[in-house]
């Protein structure tokens, strides 16, 4: 089975598609001077490009690993999150509180998909 690698670098790819699996990394937003609203918007437009890339969508995603720096943003991140994920495809999804790579970003999202 041919392995696909989608925006490599010199230490990971942004979305690796293998045996009808797209694994999407870890996305944090382009500007993190935004609040974790502005972040998540961000990241979910990104996983969106990646997402057609790779050939598929949002309602085929799977399982999604979400980071915040804070947990006491969890519900701002969950307004973002709910109007963006299609009612019926809800993928499995874990939440937790890490410090990030970089003090100023307040999210990380990776999602593995069906493609």
């Amino acid at each position: 089975m041919q392995i696909k690698r989608y925006g490599s670098g010199k230490r990971m790819s942004q979305a690796v598609v293998h045996g009808g699996f797209g694994f999407i990394s870890g996305q944090v937003a382009d500007d993190p001077s935004q609040d974790v609203k502005g972040q998540t918007t961000q990241i979910l437009a990104k996983i969106d490009r990646l997402l057609e890339q790779i050939g598929s969508d949002k309602a085929r995603i799977l399982t999604a690993n979400i980071w915040l720096a804070d947990y006491t943003s969890f519900g701002e991140m969950n307004q973002i999150w709910d109007a963006w994920v299609p009612e019926g495809d809800e993928p499995a999804r874990a939440c937790v509180e890490s410090r990030l790579a970089f003090p100023q970003y307040t999210v990380e999202i990776g999602v593995i998909v069906a493609v």
